[in-house]
């Protein structure tokens, strides 16, 4: 049998490739359960830096398998949520590389990552209302953090779709690509995350991540605990020498 998800290392970026293009990489909990392994793998391995998120080259995911909805299973994990990352995403950066449809918990998925690569050709929606069903694996609420308000409740509520481009518009979709370029570019993005101090980079998504529960008065001290021993780090000490010395420095991650 095809395995349902892949996944393999380029470099320090770990790809993850939902492989069932014949149903538009509908999830099934056996892909949620190895999503979430994957990204156990990306977060415990020091090696590792950052993740691509991909369907392929004819769809993201259109979102739950309603076959087996109907079955009664439910690819969702416990803590984890819908395909393993809606609920709880890794701790280091993930990219959505996205051609074709994201659909449903499919759009969900691409909320969930950090930073968004589409082909042009791209369509997202939340099409759950139009089944009777709410889009609960995050869209809800995740949406309005990423485009108007306005432009969110009228894709929660007609389920209608958008296209690539104009989620590009609104800041959503960070780079743009030609159809069957989204991969290539999403792995570029990633190595160049991939280049920077890990240490930094993970303190700069967590502050990131946090503060926005942060009262205004208080971010400064709220954020010292993570970001003021990276300066004491020897990665800072490395970036500074490498900078000094016109050359690529070497993360120990100490």
């Amino acid at each position: 049998m095809t395995e349902q998800v892949l996944v393999e290392r380029r470099d320090n970026v770990l790809l993850i490739t939902m492989n069932r293009p014949d149903a538009r990489n509908a999830m099934t909990l056996a892909m949620s359960e190895r999503i979430a392994a994957a990204v156990d793998e990306l977060d415990s391995d020091d090696t590792l830096s950052a993740a691509v998120l991909t369907g392929g080259a004819s769809a993201f995911c259109a979102g739950m398998d309603l076959k087996g909805f109907l079955r009664g299973e439910k690819p969702s994990v416990p803590g984890r949520g819908f395909g393993g990352i809606t609920q709880r995403p890794p701790v280091k950066p993930l990219i959505a590389s996205v051609e074709g449809w994201a659909l449903a918990g499919g759009f969900e998925l691409v909320l969930a990552c950090d930073l968004v690569v589409a082909a042009e050709t791209a369509r997202f929606g939340l099409p759950e209302t139009k089944r009777g069903l709410v889009a609960a694996a995050g869209g809800l609420f995740r949406l309005r953090e990423r485009v108007p308000a306005n432009v969110a409740l009228e894709l929660i509520l007609t389920g209608d779709p958008i296209d690539a481009s104009r989620l590009h518009r609104f800041g959503l979709v960070n780079r743009l690509t030609e159809t069957g370029a989204a991969l290539r570019e999403a792995l570029e993005l990633a190595q160049a995350i991939a280049a920077n101090g890990p240490l930094a980079v993970a303190a700069s998504k967590r502050v990131f991540a946090e503060a926005p529960d942060w009262a205004r008065d208080e971010r400064f001290e709220r954020q010292a605990p993570i970001t003021g021993p990276i300066s004491a780090t020897n990665d800072a000490r490395e970036g500074a020498a490498a900078f000094a010395e016109k050359r690529r420095p070497e993360w120990t991650r100490s």
